[in-house]
């Protein structure tokens, strides 16, 4: 609401721009996590594609030397002994263990990233079997995450 003073200038009270500043804050308190939840959600997909990728590689790999493990396959050696393969955005890494008739990939979020908040799915995990299991930061399963 405007108001004429006594030099006949309008403008605001500070009041009324107190309250202004209070409802745009209590907005953005409420909408910011939201739309921070909305980016890892969507992030997430970039491990899903990795995961999925690295598990069709190994399944060629098992399909010509009989063996996720062998030497001759290059994705096996890219994420065994302490090796990683990051993903496209960098927002995860991915580690597999391997034996010659199974493996467990697991692709675990990032510090320093936006996906290192990801409280509900901090690792996103998938095997042989094509089974896909996510864990939370207090290790209890998430099947939403997939």
């Amino acid at each position: 609401m405007k108001k004429r003073t006594v030099h006949g200038h309008l403008g605001f009270t500070l009041i009324e721009v107190m309250v202004v500043v209070a409802i745009i804050g209590i907005i953005a308190a409420i909408a910011y996590p939201s739309y921070m939840e909305s980016v890892r959600k969507s992030n997430r997909a970039e491990a899903k594609v990795v995961l999925n990728d690295v598990a069709q590689r190994l399944q060629r790999c098992f399909t010509a030397y009989s063996a996720y493990n062998n030497d001759a396959c290059t994705v096996a050696g890219a994420i065994t002994n302490n090796k990683t393969i990051e993903s496209e955005h960098g927002y995860y890494s991915i580690a597999g263990v391997l034996t010659p008739t199974t493996f467990a990939l697991t692709a675990t979020a990032v510090s320093g990233t936006p996906q290192a908040g990801d409280k509900r799915c901090k690792t996103l995990s998938l095997d042989q079997a094509g089974v896909r299991t996510a864990t939370d930061s207090s290790d209890s399963s998430s099947p939403e995450c997939w």
